[in-house]
């Protein structure tokens, strides 16, 4: 193996660093504010780290006491994750026959296209349709009509996405499976998806994370807790004559972390995907 330099290597260490840094600094300022007395945040000039460490913010946010702001908070992110989690369930059951088909009959890609373009459209342009259609369905309001609207943005996105990672699997893989005797489901199930399975679980985490990262749909389709999700949640912390920015940024802390876990768990899937694809003979 190539030996690289000693000043190599430390150009290399320290751009992995400032990498690093630009990417964690405003979370980490993120949980500095959730930690600091309010009269710190508006100090002047800025104090870097608080005269004193509080944590208070984080018992009201997660509190059970009726009609609290921890309350509303912790039923907006249970909406959150439900939400998310039954639009990409649903958005990978679509996506995997879809992007299959059209990998498999590039004829029929224009289709895929052809859906993608409506990504042109701007979200506002769907408002008023969608609402109609919700209100018709008895669906306003609902997570079961949020995580409908989030299909219609998840499917195709998780579409092109797993289309690229069947096309990398070569079909003679396929052929040789079906000439051994193996139908088409079984073919699919024993062969295709588990050498697929990097990609999925790549077009699981993505989706998941529009989903929950959505803003515009959720504060037009809902209106109470039933349905609120937590960016609502967090922009309704926001809205008042007197905003406490600590609390905005520990509901931002809170949060970010279901994404982290799902992440970190999602990224262990995708090691262990390419490990036991590379060791396959």
């Amino acid at each position: 193996m190539e030996r690289k330099s000693v000043p190599f290597s430390l150009f290399i260490h320290a751009c992995a660093l400032l990498l690093a840094a630009v990417i964690l600094a405003p979370l980490v300022w993120l949980f500095v504010m959730s930690i600091s007395p309010a009269a710190d945040l508006t100090a002047k000039p800025l104090r870097w780290w608080p005269q004193a460490v509080d944590f208070s913010r984080y018992g009201v946010l997660l509190s059970s006491i009726e009609n609290s702001a921890g309350a509303a908070f912790v039923a907006s992110l249970i909406n959150s994750i439900v939400v998310a989690g039954m639009a990409t369930i649903a958005a990978l059951a679509l996506a995997v026959p879809a992007a299959w088909a059209v990998s498999r009959t590039p004829a029929v890609g224009w289709s895929l296209y052809m859906v993608i373009a409506t990504y042109m459209l701007p979200p506002v342009a769907l408002a008023v349709p969608l609402y109609f259609g919700l209100s018709h369905l008895g669906l306003l309001n609902n997570v079961f009509g949020l995580a409908l609207v989030y299909l219609t943005i998840l499917a195709p996105f998780t579409t092109w996405l797993l289309k690229s990672g069947f096309d990398a699997i070569p079909r003679e893989i396929e052929a040789a499976a079906m000439m051994d005797g193996a139908g088409l489901f079984a073919t699919l199930r024993i062969i295709t998806l588990p050498l697929a399975a990097p990609v999925m679980a790549t077009s699981a985490l993505f989706a998941f994370l529009l989903a929950w990262d959505e803003f515009f749909y959720a504060l037009l389709f809902t209106s109470d807790l039933r349905a609120k999700t937590l960016t609502v949640a967090i922009a309704d912390l926001a809205g008042g004559r007197v905003s406490d920015y600590g609390l905005i940024a520990t509901a931002g802390v809170l949060a970010a972390l279901p994404p982290v876990a799902i992440g970190l768990v999602m990224q262990r899937a995708l090691i262990s995907g390419l490990t036991s694809g590379g060791v396959k003979g």
